[in-house]
């Protein structure tokens, strides 16, 4: 998984699988961009206007649990 926040678009883009190509995108909600693979799978997703939306959008905490 890989995450992107662009200063300049003000987009953050979370790619969940890289070796697969967007066959197809769906605005989900107003500014949340979802794409999909050939089997309808959602592969990535990615949020316009991310620092009105999101509380800080160039911090990113990852957690793991058992």
């Amino acid at each position: 998984m890989k995450v992107i926040y662009d200063a300049k678009t003000d987009t953050l883009t979370v790619i969940l699988k890289s070796d697969v190509q967007v066959v197809e995108s769906d605005e989900g909600k107003p500014g949340v961009i979802l794409d999909y693979d050939d089997a309808g799978n959602l592969i990535s997703l990615e949020i316009l206007d991310a620092s009105k939306r999101l509380s800080d959008a160039r911090k990113i905490e990852f957690q793991t649990t058992e």
